[in-house]
């Protein structure tokens, strides 16, 4: 599956059309306590346990967004966005979604 935020692939025209896959994750207040908890692993500025997480989540809602086009029958999506949201009361969760276009390419 390929997956890429430009709108096409360079030599790899589309074919066809399936439509607008998603993808989430939503991490929850424990999740940012744990990470308050271990603080201490900041170095150079940097929240590297807050970083992983954050990585984590990015990469489970990009695999949700590639199962639901393969799903479809794509072998690639295109014009992914990636955004990032507070919810909650008090903000204590967030959630990456990931959204973009199935398409099949030659």
């Amino acid at each position: 599956m390929i997956l890429s935020t430009t709108p096409t692939i360079e030599g790899r025209p589309a074919t066809q059309y399936h439509g607008v896959v998603t993808g989430e994750a939503i991490l929850g207040a424990n999740i940012f306590r744990d990470l308050f908890a271990g603080i201490r692993d900041i170095v150079g500025g940097r929240a590297g346990s807050y970083e992983t997480v954050l990585r984590d989540a990015r990469q489970q809602a990009l695999s949700e967004l590639a199962d639901e086009a393969r799903k479809m029958g794509a072998n690639a999506v295109v014009g992914i966005d990636l955004d990032y949201e507070v919810l909650g009361q008090g903000g204590s969760m967030l959630m990456v979604s990931a959204s973009g276009t199935a398409v099949t390419v030659s």
